[in-house]
């Protein structure tokens, strides 16, 4: 399994916007993609709620995890992008 951790890249974290973004991209995705704060429980990246849960703020470490190294790098290269500007 890929892991990738990246920083949080929005400048408000993830929130309503960002997280949308994130789970649109990763509900096309043909495989599981899951983000997790270092040490905590995995959420699904195609649930915007879910990923909202995770109070991932600016800066923040984000672990994105998935069975395809590419789709986790499509998926951990969105949470690192300002998806606010």
């Amino acid at each position: 399994m890929a892991s990738i951790t990246v920083k949080v890249g929005s400048s408000v974290g993830l929130h309503a916007r960002p997280a949308t973004t994130i789970s649109q991209r990763a509900a096309e995705l043909k495989t599981q993609v899951t983000l997790s704060l270092p040490g905590g429980e995995p959420v699904e990246a195609d649930s915007a709620l879910l990923v909202m849960t995770l109070g991932a703020t600016h800066g923040d470490e984000v672990v994105v995890s998935s069975d395809d190294e590419a789709a986790a790098q499509i998926i951990a290269d969105l949470v690192a992008a300002d998806l606010d500007a």
